[in-house]
């Protein structure tokens, strides 16, 4: 089989949670850890860092790419899921994997998947760990997909471990509260390895620091650490003064990544550089910001308040859920514009009410769906949307909408795209 051809297959045979939803989420770790066997075991062969959270961990997991590459670290990346290239799951140094390393890879397990019977995630994770170990990569950054606790990734035994935030997503499979979602994602703690933690709420300090004594594992909350005195957000680019305390001076960073969200996610990706620094990882003040100024530079990182075109102004977030809907709202406060378009679209196994409830009422929308079978129906969409206020009208695919919303775009004027991942990859398309 050629590239495509292998794509095509994985995508075929494979349950794919992106395409398929809740029935191709795995509730243990046998199936990696049997294709990792198969493999000798190459999670156990590369230094990780390890990455999870509800919102923020792609952003975060990016920024800590981008400094140890900057530090002059070979750095490995697994993140997911891919907007347009199935490679963008697995990179070195912002270095797409080689298509001839992925038909390699599948035509070596394929013996072993109908006994092994893997999900598409599962045998992406194993086959990033290979890659890594190939290349003999200093370190990597390894993304969780979902949750945690059992998440295909949480089979590795990382340098340090990230939690971003915790919010309201995946209930159906992570838990209907807070805490019990901050649960499976305070999975990844691990035996004496430190843990940040980016974000916290009343009710999942506790469920992280319970887990953090059982495993004797230092655990650090980074808004306890360090503060934000001020931010200044632009189109392209985020500038933010960070104090540490007990430290007199405040450090001005310069971010390529525009979103004010990501003023919680700096300050997670600071402390974990300290942490490194303290298990004798050679980074200085410099390497950090002159990455944060490159971040999409190095890493190829896209989607988190991305600037498509000047003019008509587009800009696309991949926020999907309540707390990232939440976040792009507040952009929009610190955003200057006469009147915006709001093309969003949804998957259908989420309750996206509450996301209803904190769009704005003054918007021109334009109801659309990605071309996938998880997608919500637009008319559905629209319909629910009408029901809060919302006014619109609705579009099979996101190429209708834009172009309909260009139409009605005037000078001053705003067209963002937000509401589902895959939207956003089709808009990139």
């Amino acid at each position: 089989m050629n590239f495509q051809q292998t794509i095509d297959f994985l995508y075929a045979q494979l349950p794919m949670f992106s395409r398929d939803g809740a029935v191709a989420f795995k509730k243990d770790l046998s199936n990696t850890l049997a294709l990792c066997k198969v493999l000798d075991n190459p999670q156990e062969r590369i230094r990780t860092i390890h990455v999870a959270g509800t919102n923020g961990k792609g952003s975060s997991s990016h920024m800590l790419a981008a400094i140890l590459q900057q530090a002059g670290y070979k750095t490995g990346l697994y993140t997911s899921p891919h907007l347009q290239d199935f490679r963008e799951r697995i990179k070195i140094n912002g270095a797409l994997c080689t298509e001839a390393f992925v038909v390699g890879f599948v035509k070596k397990i394929r013996p072993y998947l109908a006994s092994i019977q893997p999900s598409f995630f599962e045998i992406t994770v194993a086959m990033a760990f290979q890659y890594f170990v190939d290349n003999n990569v200093d370190i990597a950054v390894i993304e969780t997909g979902l949750g945690g606790r059992l998440d295909s990734t949480n089979v590795i035994t990382p340098e340090v471990s990230l939690i971003t935030n915790i919010g309201m997503d995946h209930m159906d499979l992570l838990g209907d509260t807070l805490d019990k979602i901050a649960f499976e994602k305070a999975g990844i703690i691990k035996q004496n390895i430190p843990i940040v933690v980016s974000e916290f709420l009343p009710e999942t300090k506790s469920v992280f620091e319970e887990k953090a004594f059982k495993e004797n594992a230092p655990i650090f909350f980074s808004q306890e650490i360090f503060k934000v005195e001020k931010s200044e957000g632009h189109l392209s680019n985020l500038f933010v003064w960070v104090k540490e305390n007990g430290h007199a001076a405040t450090i001005k960073y310069e971010l390529d990544l525009p979103g004010i969200y990501q003023r919680k996610n700096l300050l997670g990706v600071l402390e974990v550089v300290h942490q490194l620094k303290l298990k004798g990882w050679s980074i200085q003040e410099d390497h950090i910001s002159n990455a944060l100024k490159k971040v999409k530079k190095l890493t190829g990182l896209h989607g988190r308040w991305e600037l498509i075109n000047a003019n008509p102004l587009i800009i696309a977030d991949v926020g999907h859920n309540e707390d990232g809907v939440r976040q792009i709202m507040e952009q929009l406060k610190n955003t200057s514009y006469r009147h915006i378009h709001l093309i969003i679209g949804f998957v259908k196994d989420k309750d996206i009410s509450n996301v209803l409830n904190l769009l704005p009422k003054d918007a021109t929308y334009y109801f659309t769906k990605a071309q996938i079978p998880r997608a919500l129906n637009e008319e559905m969409l629209s319909t629910l949307a009408t029901a809060r206020g919302l006014k619109g009208q609705s579009f099979s695919n996101i190429d209708a909408a834009l172009s309909l919303a260009k139409r009605n775009y005037q000078e001053g004027d705003l067209i963002l795209v937000c509401g589902s991942v895959f939207l956003v990859a089709e808009l990139k398309a």
